[in-house]
């Protein structure tokens, strides 16, 4: 898979995707992930991405032509199954886009800023836009952090344990259940004895039902 994410701050990504399970992923070569900024692609001397809106108002957006012309070099080399717009009022982002798009070869993840990006890019451009909540954030780098997380993580071949991830939250519609390690006993709390039985029928009927009453509790709009 390869991921090409377009920002104006591509540095906030060396952090994130140096560590943990992205990082494993582009070791191991399941991934590719390009940064572009898009200020390379403005045209006047002071690379600007922005300008005043139209109508008034307070805040600037983002300028067509820098983003246009990023894309137009991407699209040109290659075919993207989507080009995606992370942004609060798009669809929420939840378990099987995750998973969708982890099948997929060539994506683009647009991060926006100030008070958005030209509706044209949107209107003619973008092929899917996303929001991970109900909240604003100072711009998309953060949400293409999530999408990117959220995908690599279940792509065959990045976890040791393919079915780690097949057992995670909401991947079966329910949340996760309790789970435990060593010690089985420490000061007192002890693990329930089903999971210390080795009897993997009753294990799996208990982590079922714990499942099931947590997300009652929890998040009963998912039952």
């Amino acid at each position: 898979m390869r991921i090409d994410i377009l920002t104006i701050f591509p540095a906030m990504f060396e952090g994130p995707f140096s560590h943990s399970i992205v990082k494993r992923a582009l070791d191991k070569e399941l991934v590719e992930i390009h940064l572009h900024d898009i200020r390379s692609f403005a045209t006047d001397k002071h690379r600007r991405v922005d300008d005043y809106p139209f109508g008034g108002g307070a805040g600037m957006v983002m300028m067509v032509e820098p983003i246009e012309r990023c894309l137009e070099s991407l699209t040109s080399q290659r075919t993207y199954d989507e080009v995606i717009f992370l942004t609060p009022d798009g669809e929420r982002l939840v378990q099987p886009i995750a998973n969708r798009l982890s099948t997929l070869s060539n994506l683009i993840l647009i991060c926006g800023h100030y008070k958005g990006i030209d509706e044209r890019i949107r209107e003619h451009l973008i092929t899917m836009e996303l929001s991970v909540g109900d909240y604003v954030l100072s711009g998309g780098e953060i949400p293409a952090m999530v999408l990117t997380d959220a995908i690599v993580r279940i792509i065959p071949g990045v976890i040791g344990d393919e079915t780690s991830a097949l057992s995670d939250s909401f991947q079966d519609g329910l949340l996760s259940p309790p789970v435990y390690t060593r010690p089985a006993n420490y000061k007192g709390w002890k693990v329930p004895d089903v999971l210390l039985s080795g009897h993997d029928r009753n294990i799996a009927e208990w982590r079922h039902e714990k499942a099931l009453e947590r997300t009652r509790a929890r998040r009963p709009d998912l039952l």
